[in-house]
C-alpha cells in the first residue's frame, strides 16, 4: 500500500527527577548533599532515509513516544538519559505542524533530519541547592516535560523524470519496459493510483530515476478526480515525459488531449508548465500512429518522438533525449550553486585563463 500523507502524534521523553540524598559514611560526619541529577528524556527525530519509499509504515502507528530519563542516584550519580527515537521517511517529505499549519522543514535530500519534539532536561539533585546558609538542602527539580505535538507528513515524489499524460496512455508499460519496476498494468483507465518509481540504466554507467505518475484528467488543477493528489507529485521532477495516446479509447482528439494536460499544468497552484518536456506519441505499433505524430509535431512546431513500449521502437532515442535534458539541468544547477559562493570565483577565473600565466592577477 502506498501512503503519501499521514498525521502522527509525537511525544518526547520527560527528564528524570533529581535526587535528594545526603552522604552517610563512617568517619565522614555531616557529609553533605550528594543527590545526582536526572537523565535527559529522548528526543524524536524525523530523518530522510534510503530504505523508506513511502509513508505506509506510519499509517498504522499514530503515536510515537520516546523514553524518559532515569532519576538521579546517590553519590552524585546522574540518571541515564533515554535514547532518541528515529522515524524514517522517504526523501521529499514535508514536515508540518498540524495545528499551526506551518512547514517545519522540507526533507529533500538523504540524511536531512528534523527534531520534531525535544526531550526534557533532567532535574537537578539537591547538591545544586547547597549554600553557606543551606547546608542540608532538600530541594530538587522534577525534570522538564518533553515536547509533544501533532505532525503532518506529506510526501512529494522526487524523480529526475516523470511520465505524465491521460489515463491509459502507456505510462506504466513504458516504466516496466525501461526499469525493473512492476507497476500494475491493465486495459482500463486509472490503473495507476499512486506514483511508481524505477531506475533507468544507460550504457555509460549512468542512470536516472523515472516516475510513473497517475493519469491526469481535465479539471485536475481545480481538484477534480484526484487532481491535486496527482499534480503535487509533478512538482519535484526535473523533466516531464508527456505521453500522448494516438487513438484514445473515448475517441477524443489526441492533439486536444495534449493541450488539455498542458493547461492543467499551467493552472495548478504551483505552475508546472515551465519544466523541460519530452513529447512522445505512444503505441507506434498501431497503424496511423506516425500520422498522429506528424500532425502533433506540425501543431507544436517542435520535435515529437514516436515510441512503442511493446516493440521497443524509439525507446532508445527517448531515453537519450531525457538523459541529455537531465544532464543539462544538473549542470545549470551546479553553475548556479557556484555563483552563490563568490569566494570560488578567483579560482574559476584562473582555471579559465589556462596557460596564460601573464594574465593572471
Amino acid at each position: 500500500m502506498f501512503v503519501d500523507r499521514v498525521e502522527i502524534f509525537v511525544k518526547a521523553g520527560d527528564g528524570g527527577r533529581g535526587m535528594v540524598h545526603f552522604r552517610r559514611e563512617k568517619y565522614v560526619p555531616r557529609g553533605g548533599p550528594d543527590g545526582g541529577d536526572g537523565g535527559d528524556g529522548g528526543s524524536i527525530i524525523i530523518r530522510a532515509m534510503m530504505n523508506a519509499d513511502n509513508l505506509a509504515p506510519l499509517g498504522t502507528k499514530k503515536h510515537w513516544k520516546a523514553g524518559k530519563g532515569e532519576p538521579g542516584s546517590t553519590s552524585l550519580c546522574k540518571g541515564r538519559s533515554a535514547n532518541d527515537l528515529l522515524i524514517a521517511v522517504p526523501p521529499g517529505t514535508i514536515v508540518r505542524d498540524r495545528d499551526r499549519g506551518n512547514i517545519m522543514k522540507d526533507l529533500v535530500n538523504l540524511g536531512d533530519e528534523l527534531t520534531v519534539a525535544k526531550g526534557g532536561r533532567g532535574g537537578r539533585g539537591n547538591k545544586h541547592f547547597a549554600s553557606s546558609t543551606n547546608r542540608t538542602p532538600r530541594q530538587f527539580e522534577p525534570g522538564i516535560e518533553g515536547e509533544e505535538r501533532w505532525v503532518s507528513l506529506e510526501l512529494k515524489v522526487i524523480a529526475d523524470a516523470g511520465l505524465i499524460g491521460l489515463p491509459n496512455a502507456g505510462k506504466s508499460t513504458m516504466l516496466s519496459r525501461l526499469s525493473r519496476a512492476t507497476p500494475e498494468i491493465a486495459d482500463y483507465p486509472f490503473t495507476t493510483k499512486h506514483p511508481n518509481l524505477g531506475i533507468v540504466t544507460l550504457g555509460n554507467d549512468t542512470n536516472f530515476v523515472l516516475a510513473d505518475l497517475p493519469g491526469l484528467i481535465e479539471g485536475a488543477s481545480s481538484g477534480i478526480g484526484l487532481g491535486h493528489e496527482f499534480l503535487r507529485h509533478v512538482e519535484r521532477t526535473r523533466v516531464l515525459v508527456h505521453l500522448v495516446e494516438p487513438f484514445p479509447m473515448d475517441g477524443s482528439d489526441p492533439i486536444h488531449n495534449y493541450h488539455m494536460i498542458r493547461k492543467e499544468l499551467t493552472l495548478y497552484t504551483v505552475p508546472l508548465d515551465d519544466k523541460p518536456e519530452v513529447i512522445c506519441v505512444t503505441k507506434a505499433e498501431l497503424t496511423g500512429s506516425e500520422e498522429i505524430r506528424e500532425k502533433l509535431q506540425r501543431d507544436l512546431g517542435r520535435k515529437v518522438l514516436l515510441i512503442s513500449s511493446v516493440t521497443g521502437k524509439g525507446l532508445s532515442e527517448a531515453v537519450g533525449t531525457v538523459a541529455d535534458k537531465i544532464r543539462e539541468l544538473k549542470r545549470e544547477e551546479a553553475e548556479a550553486e557556484i555563483k552563490k559562493q563568490p569566494f570560488l570565483f578567483p579560482m574559476e577565473k584562473a582555471i579559465r585563463i589556462g596557460e596564460d600565466a601573464e594574465a593572471l592577477p
